[in-house]
């Protein structure tokens, strides 16, 4: 017998070997036909696998947050399946097919045929087909031998199980096809229905370029229909509001990548929405007591040998050489930071030191994964380093969290922190990682913030916290990242002395609330789908003449704006007033006032909003209060 604990720590005995489907019978008819698979002991794992030892066990439904993980795997090999059966067995060969955000793909090589987003409608009548089937889902374990031969005329598989060590392997039989893979799958074909390729692309086999490039589809899939339909509903959202193509329509940045691949270009408009942003971002910074610096691009790569980025990261770094004197382009900022503190002595008394920088730094990435300003190779870092003594490391944390909190709810964000602790790769010895990891626990905790552990993902140097903010489609994005580290502190030997004169090694603290300046800048895009706040836009109210005699008194009036720091654009081209309305909207300008004979010769005006609503009769005096207000207090909402 065996001993299987329920989440309600319910303890109950079953006969050796039982199965979670079994287990779910024996509760009701109702929870065997719901459940899809199990967690046992904390892993996924099939409904049939047997339990032979005393576990815990969850039982998985399709409304368990665990489920979107098991059925769109499924239905990749669903996808990968469908496909086989359209081109034919002989033509396609199959590479992996797992699991992402919000969906899955697949990658196959299909001899002398290019896919194409046409050919979608033929593979999914064929997924139609074999969800309609319901085709049971059977788990094998077969020797290395046997997969080798039953994989025989499959290349990229083959070389998969060559590279595994283990002697025994899984593979997953639907009908006629079958997979290399560990699972855990559906008990049949036919439990989930609603799905969409989405699209299709190319991609390097193992993402190595030196590789064969196959064709590889999109795809989602979601058990209800109304779900399925609301998240194609937010792929088109998201494409109206791609900052690639407003960003440019904007004239906030353009891309060049003949000249400079993965180096914006920012334009006058989006270079007002940067300087606003470091604008605020210094003034809360020196609220929390931050010193601002600036450090060279270029440095000598004897400093990247001491600081570990030789080892760890010199193949995304840029490198120059002048008078035989080797040079790299700085990645990061920590190593400048270093330097500066190390340019005077420290006494206790001095700590903390909190240094910021908004440092450009250059890293290389493949062009093949460059995206807009979300991806790229040069951009400007809200950087900060803070030195502080071990006692004081737990409430360093702390501010910084109570800073990022406020930057994020002065843009309406919500966010959440993951927790990531030791990679394999690391510096340093085990003792100083718990430590650092248990500091960073505490204040999570104390600022009562709700977090998740990412076991193995921390930086190389130190265990980290990563904030991902979610956006107004309700996408996350990873922004702020804190970052402890007792690493480089011992390998430049920086010290500070301790009240009884003797030298102490601080600890580092690593941190960046916007992360990447540009990537930020994208994100906003996307969030306000252009529709910046008033203090964010670039043209804050947009003055339309009704006709060129008003030109001169509207520029006056504009003057007036701008002398109480309101950016102001007079739109006196000859255009009607109601192509200048529509053309202001098209810019996104929160403010617009159509200045004639009313407006020259009263008090009062007419505002109309870029949402396409009017206020009439307000003073000129009332409406700059108001705009000004609505500025320095940074409002999301526009005021009339």
């Amino acid at each position: 017998m065996v001993k299987i604990t329920f989440p309600d720590n319910s303890v109950h005995e079953f006969k050796d070997g039982i199965t979670p489907a079994e287990i779910a019978k024996s509760i009701s008819q109702g929870l065997y036909r719901k459940a899809i698979a199990a967690e046992i002991n904390g892993e996924l794992k099939d409904l049939n696998t047997p339990i032979v030892r005393d576990s815990t066990i969850k039982l998985i439904t399709l409304d368990d947050e665990k489920a979107p993980k098991i059925y769109r795997h499924t239905m990749a090999h669903i996808m990968a399946q469908a496909v086989v059966r359209v081109f034919g067995k002989d033509r396609v060969k199959l590479a992996i097919g797992p699991v992402i955000e919000n969906g899955f793909y697949y990658d196959f090589d299909i001899e002398g045929y290019n896919l194409s987003e046409e050919d979608f409608s033929r593979i999914e009548e064929e997924m139609k087909k074999i969800i309609k089937e319901d085709i049971k889902i059977i788990r094998k374990e077969v020797s290395k031998k046997e997969a080798i031969e039953l994989f025989k005329d499959q290349p990229y598989k083959l070389e998969l199980i060559e590279e595994l060590e283990e002697d025994t392997i899984s593979v997953y039989f639907q009908g006629d096809f079958y997979d290399l893979c560990r699972g855990p799958h559906l008990p049949s074909t036919g439990y989930v229905k609603y799905f969409k390729l989405l699209s299709v692309s190319g991609a390097y086999w193992r993402g190595d370029e030196k590789n064969k490039m196959l064709q590889r589809i999109y795809g989602t899939a979601f058990p209800k229909k109304e779900q399925l339909d609301d998240y194609l509903n937010m792929i088109e959202e998201a494409k109206r509001r791609d900052h690639r193509k407003l960003g440019p329509k904007l004239n906030l940045f353009m891309l060049q990548s003949e000249v400079a691949p993965g180096m914006p270009f920012f334009l006058p408009n989006g270079k007002i929405v940067l300087n606003e942003l470091m604008s605020y971002a210094r003034q809360i910074h020196k609220k929390y007591g931050y010193v601002e610096v600036e450090t060279p691009q270029i440095m000598n790569i004897k400093l990247w040998h001491q600081s570990g980025h030789w080892d760890h990261y010199k193949e995304n770094m840029f490198f120059t050489e002048k008078e035989d004197m080797p040079m790299a382009v700085k990645p990061m900022n920590c190593p400048g930071h270093i330097l500066i503190y190390k340019n005077n002595f420290v006494s206790y008394r001095d700590l903390p030191i909190r240094m910021f920088e908004f440092g450009k730094v250059h890293r290389y990435e493949r062009s093949g994964v460059l995206h807009g300003l979300f991806r790229v190779r040069a951009f400007t870092q809200d950087d900060a380093h803070i030195f502080c003594t071990q006692s004081q490391m737990e409430e360093e944390i702390i501010k910084v969290i109570q800073l990022t909190n406020e930057i994020f709810s002065t843009f309406g964000f919500k966010y959440e922190a993951i927790l990531s602790t030791m990679p394999e790769d690391h510096m340093g010895d085990i003792e100083s990682w718990e430590r650092a990891t248990d500091a960073l626990k505490k204040a999570l905790e104390k600022t009562n913030m709700e977090y998740r552990i990412d076991e193995g993902e921390g930086a190389f140097y130190g265990p980290k916290i990563d904030f991902n903010v979610t956006d107004s489609l309700g996408r996350k994005w990873q922004c702020t990242t804190i970052q402890l580290d007792f690493q480089m502190p011992e390998r430049f030997d920086i010290v500070y002395a301790d009240e009884n004169d003797e030298q102490k090694r601080p600890v580092m603290i690593h941190r960046a609330i916007f992360g990447s300046l540009e990537r930020f800048f994208g994100i906003l895009i996307e969030n306000f789908a252009g529709e910046f706040p008033t203090w964010l836009s670039p043209v804050q109210v947009s003055i339309l003449p009704v006709s060129e005699k008003f030109n001169e008194e509207a520029k006056k009036f504009s003057h007036v704006l701008e002398q109480e720091g309101i950016r102001v654009y007079v739109n006196d081209s000859d255009a009607t007033v109601g192509y200048k309305i529509r053309s202001e909207q098209m810019k996104k300008v929160p403010y617009m006032i159509v200045f004639g004979e009313k407006e020259m010769n009263s008090d009062t005006i007419n505002i109309r909003t870029r949402k396409g609503d009017t206020i009439e009769n307000v003073s000129k005096e009332r409406f700059i209060e108001e705009i000004k207000n609505e500025i320095k207090n940074r409002n999301l909402d526009l005021t009339f």
